[in-house]
């Protein structure tokens, strides 16, 4: 063994049958990103020198997902026994210690695998070290049977197992570290003459103790090793990996109002002294500043907030929104592909699309800026200090000079200088008396039917 290398192999070639979808298992997202990118984030902590993940036939989203790592393809799904056997090309002269770990299992923490490694690393230099775990219900996970002084001596599967076997508490999570110096030797005795007929990575801890090398085992805690083959377990790893979030998010010094209601992306950055209020959802790609307030109800993705600013309630902000120093995004608000400069205010029941706002200017009621003609999008200027009145459509592309002022019930389709004046709605008219001599009317044309 060659202390401190370390190769991955990652099993993800599950067809997911449960998960009634034509999306791969491993794909599906936790917390807006794919179960296995949630893995390999977690991998990329320990620093491995080789990385190889096992997909099956036709799972090019797959591997598209985690590249640059190497992928492999496991042509028939004989068990993980021959999963890990197709990685060997990759592991071929690696000696050092071999993770395996599997891209449904994506809650598992770098300070358990550690632990594993430690205990690796450590005399007498196991052989297999296991990750097992205590389930409030064991169900049909294999079991650890361990001897004298915690040893492992064997893991068993729930179909193989006596019952006094499946009464065991530790139960098999199937993560390995595993000596890279040994594993392939292993591998090659694995045979299948079991209730499935497949080959059980698991027989290599029987196979290293016939051999007179020892094992041991780490137990890890339960909701880290929640494995998702069904749309109730994706939603089981959402609640524990929210839950997670967002005591982080509280500890590292927002408040969270109400923390359950609000639902966080595995990339949302917050500063310090974020107030959330209620039923607040942050997709992928969102970071925001220190002392910014987001109000109750809104939906934030592909996003930056600058400190100082307030948000909603009830706004969007969608992909490409900048939002400056003490801006303010109000109620029913949307903001997309758009820069909302420091100082600007944005209060009230209006569309931003592919636009400029420039500081301090203030957008009134109803506005919108026109920014697609069925075709291509344009771009809106809007410059510093302008005001623009209520229930106008500034038609794209356009500029706003700075401090210019757009006249309420506007729809603004040439450019306005700076610190002009630009209406541009139909004449008011006015007809003294014409409501009673309508009705007259009306009611004769009315009496006539009759």
């Amino acid at each position: 063994m060659t202390q401190g290398k370390l190769a991955v192999v990652v099993l993800a070639a599950g067809l997911g049958t449960r998960m009634k979808s034509k999306l791969p298992k491993v794909m599906h997202a936790v917390a807006g990103r794919p179960m296995i990118a949630h893995l390999l984030a977690t991998v990329a902590a320990l620093a491995p020198e080789r990385v190889a993940v096992v997909i099956g036939p036709g799972m090019d989203e797959v591997a598209a997902c985690v590249a640059p790592h190497a992928t492999v393809v496991q042509e028939e799904r004989l068990g993980t026994g021959h999963a890990v056997s197709c990685a060997r090309d990759a592991l071929r002269g690696f000696d050092g210690d071999v993770l395996v770990l599997y891209g449904d299992t994506p809650l598992i923490t770098a300070e358990t695998l550690h632990r594993m490694l430690a205990m690796r690393r450590a005399a007498p230099h196991p052989a297999v070290v296991v990750l097992g775990f205590r389930p409030a219900d064991a169900g049909e996970y294999g079991r650890l049977v361990v001897g004298e002084g915690n040893s492992l001596e064997l893991i068993v599967e729930h179909r193989d197992a006596t019952s006094a076997q499946r009464a065991l508490p530790l139960c098999n999570s199937g993560v390995m570290c595993i000596d890279g110096a040994r594993l392939v030797g292993l591998l090659d005795r694995i045979g299948n003459d079991n209730a499935k007929s497949e080959y059980y990575l698991t027989d290599i801890v029987a196979l290293a103790r016939a051999d007179g090398l020892p094992c041991g085992f780490v137990e890890g805690a339960a909701d880290e090793l929640v494995g998702v083959n069904s749309r109730l377990e994706l939603a089981a790893a959402e609640r524990i990996l929210q839950d997670r979030l967002r005591r982080h998010a509280m500890a590292e010094g927002a408040t969270l109002q109400d923390p359950g209601s609000v639902f966080f992306s595995a990339d949302t950055v917050l500063g310090r002294d974020v107030v959330v209020g209620p039923n607040v959802v942050f997709g992928p790609a969102v970071t925001v500043g220190d002392d910014v307030e987001i109000r109750a109800f809104c939906h934030i993705e592909g996003t930056t907030i600058a400190s100082g600013a307030i948000i909603g309630p009830f706004a969007r902000l969608r992909p490409g929104a900048e939002i400056g120093e003490n801006a303010h995004i109000g109620n029913f608000v949307e903001i997309k592909n758009s820069k909302v400069e420091n100082g600007a205010k944005v209060n009230h029941l209006t569309y931003v699309g592919d636009a400029r706002v420039g500081a301090k200017a203030n957008i009134g009621a109803g506005t919108i800026t026109c920014n697609y003609d069925g075709f291509t999008k344009s771009l809106t200027d809007i410059g510093a200090g302008a005001f623009i009145g209520s229930n106008s459509a500034l038609v794209a592309p356009v500029r706003i000079g700075d401090g210019a002022v757009i006249g309420a019930g506007s729809v603004i389709v040439r450019d306005v200088a700076p610190g002009a004046l630009a209406v541009a709605r139909g004449t008011q008219m006015e007809l003294s008396g014409w409501v009673e001599k309508f009705r007259a009317r009306k009611e004769a044309e009315k009496a006539v039917k009759k």
